[in-house]
């Protein structure tokens, strides 16, 4: 019995570290790209979509608020409580609408992580993650001109407070990435490690006979498994790195990256 268990140790250790090389400096970089945004281009980016309130772009300032909301780095739990302090500002309900979904969904640092993916899952992403934005405001405002009600209803919500205060710039930034690093470290090492799981145990031909490019029910299998999944969209990339090479369609692995990871 001991002999099996430091056999498949071993196993599992070198699909972990083999995994761990091929993907750890997307994460780096990734981590490093989102808080040089986050310090030095946050500001900006809110003050671009709260100045577009001055503008008449009228029901066609949903595009550049979903473009502005994939730009910002703050995570779902950041975003739903500056744009109820939008909402105050008499900010229009689908461009906040188009501006959340793609906030939650996407940022600077998971576009660099998901260059692990292979250039046509990663523009699948954005694609993917920008209409998702487009759709919702377009619901939000079909909903307010056929009910004449206000959507949202952010009381109880209070702006978080801004944490890049060091007046040192470069230790703002060094602090920035070691918050970056405690919040989705636990999630890309244990992404890592089922991905090593399911190299040694799952057989890759009964994956590809769910997920694969000739089965549409994988579609909707991967969306229905990623709903309950509750792990940052980086933690993911590993799992759908090895998911893709087993077989996996494109069309199931976008149903995934849009419902399963949380932008924590």
């Amino acid at each position: 019995m001991t002999e099996i268990f430091q056999r498949e140790f071993i196993y599992i250790r070198y699909y972990f570290f083999l995994q761990l090389e091929q993907i750890y400096l997307y994460w780096l970089l990734g981590m490093a790209i989102g808080s040089f945004v986050s310090v030095f281009g946050k500001k900006k980016i809110h003050a671009l979509f709260a100045g577009m309130n001055e503008r008449k772009l009228s029901f066609f300032g949903i595009v550049p608020a979903c473009i502005l909301g994939i730009a910002s780095p703050l995570c779902m739990y950041g975003t739903i409580p500056l744009a109820a302090s939008f909402s105050e500002k008499g900010m229009r309900e689908d461009w906040l609408a188009s501006f959340m979904m793609a906030s939650v969904l996407l940022n600077p640092q998971l576009i660099i992580y998901s260059a692990a993916l292979g250039r046509t899952a990663l523009i699948i992403r954005v694609a993917s993650c920008f209409f998702c934005g487009i759709f919702a405001g377009l619901a939000v405002n079909l909903y307010n001109k056929l009910t004449n009600k206000k959507f949202f209803n952010f009381s109880g919500f209070y702006e978080i407070s801004n944490h890049d205060t060091d007046p040192n710039i470069f230790l703002r930034y060094i602090k920035n990435f070691g918050r970056n690093v405690r919040a989705t470290g636990f999630y890309f090492l244990l992404g890592i490690f089922l991905t090593a799981l399911f190299q040694r145990y799952v057989p890759a031909e009964s994956f590809a006979k769910i997920f694969g490019r000739k089965n549409g029910f994988g579609v909707l299998m991967a969306a229905t498994i990623g709903v309950p999944l509750y792990a940052c969209g980086g933690g993911t990339i590993p799992l759908l790195i090895q998911w893709l090479a087993d077989g996996m369609s494109l069309a199931s692995a976008s149903a995934f990256m849009i419902t399963g990871p949380a932008r924590i």
